[in-house]
């Protein structure tokens, strides 16, 4: 059997059926922005490997942080022991975050630093003696990972997880952030949530949302003055503010993390996807040393969580270098430069009247449809042009690797527009103009 019959036999892909899979392509190397292919093809990665691989693949200041953390140790129990790549990290974390987040708490991924972060926000509510405050609110349109709490602050009817809802922790839901990025924010726009903080405000624990930019949830982009409301109602209510940067930390808003748009700081923010520049999976929980004192002062006197694998050395280690590699490689205007590059390679589809919007914010490029994308006809079409494209429901976006050339976005973006302009609605998908 050739690669991809052989991952039939035995492979569950994300997000797929084994009773009527998608099409798959075998890499084999990946070099640069550059998937290589089996059959020798290959692509410019407009995906950074669902947004993580900020600077390519197969890089050597990376590559050379692995090979001497593998040389000394590649994992060890991080219960009663530490070592330097956790501290330093940690000391890197805190350092560049927004003021007044001072305690750092490894995890293996996104979704679970999603879950550590409610656990740690009930644990804080019932150490100052809240206990009924148990609800986390949360805004529609938002998307917080796959694993059980973290899915019941998804949008709970246009999310990935209805068919959980019956069994999901209920929570408390508001409509999407408005107004969008670049419009003035008005009192208008904020009443409903000011209405909610003042009829359940003292039930809630948390408020949890992506600031700035939702992005599985529909990839929207929305004003900072929301964000900075959102901050002083869970002031006055006594409830706390978690930021999922788990997508938008480390530049890809056009600031190093998206709460920078609002200058605010969150009582806990959670980042992971880049952290590691894809090399490893690893996340954190950052917060404040008033919620570590406190749960330290309630019962049981310790943060109930521990993951297996936190603070992996192999994985920090190559987060330490990855964060010095941003910083080294002036993170800013590389962003800059692609975010001027997907405004005027994206602006042509503009006006498609399948399309019905496009939008951009740092590195990112968002083309939305009126309808959904047919993703097993429409993939192969971004493939055979020379890219590798991911879409999904209406969204045809690009998130590519900070360190991409100009000539190379480009091309990228010239793939998306032909594809989308061939395109067609047809019983209500987006399918090719063969199709």
């Amino acid at each position: 059997m050739n690669l991809v019959d052989r991952d039939r036999h035995s492979i569950w892909h994300p997000y797929s059926s084994v009773g009527s899979p998608s099409p798959i392509y075998p890499v084999v190397a990946a070099e640069g922005v550059r998937l290589k292919l089996e059959d020798g093809r290959e692509l410019i990665d407009g995906m950074s490997s669902w947004w993580c691989a900020v600077h390519g693949y197969n890089h050597p200041v990376l590559n050379e942080a692995a090979m001497q953390q593998l040389d000394k140790m590649s994992h060890v129990m991080f219960g009663g022991l530490t070592h330097p790549p956790a501290v330093e990290l940690a000391e890197t974390l805190v350092e560049l975050s927004p003021w007044g987040l001072q305690k750092v708490f490894f995890v293996d991924s996104g979704s679970v630093a999603i879950e550590a972060a409610m656990k740690m926000a009930l644990q804080t509510q019932i150490a100052r003696g809240q206990s009924q405050r148990h609800l986390f609110l949360s805004p529609r349109g938002g998307y917080h990972g796959d694993t059980l709490d973290a899915m019941s602050v998804c949008d709970p009817i246009t999310g990935m997880h209805t068919l959980f809802e019956g069994v999901l922790p209920k929570q408390v839901f508001i409509e999407r952030p408005e107004p969008a990025f670049g419009e003035h924010c008005t009192e208008q726009h904020l009443v409903q949530l000011e209405q909610v903080f003042a009829e359940q405000g003292d039930q809630l624990a948390a408020m949890i949302l992506e600031p700035i930019v939702q992005g599985a949830g529909g990839m929207r982009f929305y004003a900072p003055e929301y964000l900075q409301a959102a901050r002083r109602l869970c002031d006055e209510h006594g409830v706390l503010l978690i930021a999922d940067e788990i997508a938008t930390g480390f530049g890809r808003s056009g600031k190093l993390f998206a709460v920078e748009h609002a200058d605010i700081t969150p009582d806990i923010l959670c980042v992971g996807k880049a952290l590691t520049g894809g090399y490893l999976s690893l996340a954190a929980v950052l917060t404040t040393d008033e919620m570590a004192n406190d749960i330290a002062s309630g019962e049981p006197g310790v943060f109930m969580h521990g993951p297996t694998f936190m603070g992996n050395p192999l994985a920090c280690a190559i987060a330490k270098a990855s964060i010095d590699l941003l910083c080294a490689n002036d993170w800013q205007q590389q962003v800059l430069q692609i975010e001027q590059g997907l405004h005027q390679g994206l602006a042509p589809a503009k006006t498609f009247t399948h399309v019905a919007e496009v939008r951009v914010l740092g590195a990112i490029g968002v083309v939305e449809l009126t309808h959904p994308v047919d993703m097993s006809s429409v993939q192969p079409m971004f493939v055979e042009r020379g890219v590798w494209v991911r879409p999904f429901g209406k969204l045809v976006y690009l998130m590519p690797p900070f360190v991409m050339s100009a000539g190379d976005l480009a091309q990228l973006t010239d793939a998306l527009v032909d594809v989308v302009a061939n395109l067609q609605i047809k019983d209500g998908v987006a399918v090719p103009l063969s199709a």
